[in-house]
């Protein structure tokens, strides 16, 4: 609350009450220089000039036994007011804040608690990046700024929990202008999402996110090699997409919300053409295994993009993802038939991880099959892997198709797979993926692998 002397109210009553004082003693006075020797001779000039003395005083006990009743009656009127307004803030849905022009926090509800898992006084003072990450809020800003004047509402905004989980918000607000030495800032309130909106934000953020990385070219290729187990080898490599800037996401997270908000197709092709340029400055005698899903195999511009790449088709293998369920395989199998008649091999990804990569095999009969990590770690401990491992082993022996031992990481896992008399091996520990030209380089150099090295 404000300091009384500085409140309109009681401007208003003192200077009143100065003003009947300084009528009084004007009167006073007046009668005093008019008659300075006979003023106080007669009673009724007694009576007057204690009239004139005693009036002030008593006007001024009215007006203060007035002002004091006002004064209490206001008083509990804003307790009520403020009780009211802490019953609002402790029950609201609603998150009310106040930042200042540094972008620290100066106020918070607490309902902070409740949708962010901080509590007002762990807010205060601390930067709002502590619960909104630097790109979204840059965003946010910029919807704010688009904004006709101070004020803007419906601003969309990702939020950070504190256990660091997304919360999608609604938020409204204004400027607030420096004054009276209290510095400028903004405020407003903010309000969860429902689930519908906020997947609806998501998709569209994504959405945009995507497009960008698009647009920029934000798209990298790393290589991994893949070695023989029985010579060492150098065979190929799968051409592993990265991101300029893909945030702590990782790549797999961006192709899956590709496909939610219809972009797959794009960023696959993208990443495909990447690869393929890249793939120029690797060794002659190994082939590229680019990461596509089944749905991009259908696509028209796939047979053109391959037969402007330069690389022979011998050179180069589709490797068939999960990230779209296949409802009808006639249709995929009728757009790989004259890629494969020309040379082209096909692989299934992650075989062994769920039953969509069975079905892949089933179906497609591979010229490889890559057993998924899932299988493979762990395999030279566990006689259930190990049988399952030479099942499929012999599967792949049947249906005349290589297998390929994904995620190979230690030594003994490497020992494991290579006596179960599987084709090849990718992973950490035979190579990590690359950006690098002279890492790719020296991959053509054979190791020694399999049982007998170790």
């Amino acid at each position: 609350m404000s300091d009384k002397s500085g409140s309109p109210r009681v401007r208003d009553v003192l200077g009143v009450v100065l003003v009947v004082q300084v009528v009084f003693a004007v009167a006073a006075a007046a009668i005093v220089i008019l008659d300075p020797e006979g003023i106080l001779n007669e009673p009724r000039d007694r009576l007057l000039a204690g009239l004139l003395v005693l009036a002030p005083i008593a006007m001024a006990l009215v007006l203060t036994v007035r002002f004091r009743s006002g004064h209490r009656a206001e008083r509990r009127n804003a307790k009520a007011t403020a009780q009211l307004m802490d019953t609002v803030m402790a029950t609201s849905q609603e998150w009310v804040w106040a930042v200042d022009d540094q972008g620290c926090f100066t106020f918070s509800s607490p309902t902070s608690e409740n949708l962010l898992g901080w509590k007002p006084a762990e807010l205060l003072g601390q930067r709002c990046d502590l619960v909104i990450d630097a790109g979204d809020l840059v965003r946010a800003k910029g919807d704010v700024a688009a904004a006709a004047g101070p004020d803007w509402a419906g601003v969309v905004v990702r939020c950070r929990h504190r256990d660091g989980r997304s919360v999608w918000m609604n938020v409204s607000g204004t400027a607030r202008p420096a004054m009276e030495g209290r510095p400028g800032g903004f405020e407003g309130t903010s309000r969860i999402l429902p689930p519908l909106s906020a997947r609806e934000a998501i998709d569209s953020l994504h959405r945009d996110q995507i497009q960008r990385m698009l647009d920029e070219n934000l798209l990298l290729t790393a290589f991994q090699p893949i070695r023989s187990l029985a010579t060492g080898k150098l065979l190929g490599v799968e051409a592993l997409t990265r991101f300029v800037d893909e945030g702590t996401a990782g790549t797999e997270f961006w192709f899956k919300e590709a496909a939610i908000v219809g972009l797959l197709g794009e960023l696959e092709f993208a990443a495909m053409e990447r690869a393929l340029k890249m793939a120029q400055g690797l060794p002659p005698d190994i082939y590229v295994a680019l990461n596509i899903s089944p749905e991009t195999c259908m696509d028209p511009r796939l047979p053109g993009l391959l037969e402007r790449c330069g690389l022979p088709p011998e050179r180069i293998v589709l490797e068939l993802t999960e990230r779209l369920e296949v409802c009808e395989y006639g249709p995929l199998l009728s757009a790989l038939a004259p890629l494969r008649a020309a040379g082209l091999r096909i692989a299934v990804d992650d075989a062994g991880s769920g039953f969509a990569s069975m079905r892949h095999v089933l179906h497609i009969r591979p010229d490889i099959i890559k057993l998924d990590r899932s299988l493979i770690a762990g395999i030279d401990d566990d006689q259930g892997q190990r049988a399952l491992g030479a099942a499929m082993v012999e599967f792949s022996r049947q249906i005349g198709a290589a297998i390929i031992a994904e995620g190979i990481e230690a030594p003994e896992e490497l020992t494991a797979v290579a006596r179960l008399g599987m084709t090849a091996g990718q992973g950490y520990l035979i190579g990590r993926p690359s950006i690098e030209p002279k890492d790719w380089a020296r991959w053509s150099e054979s190791l020694r692998l399999g049982p007998d090295k170790h």
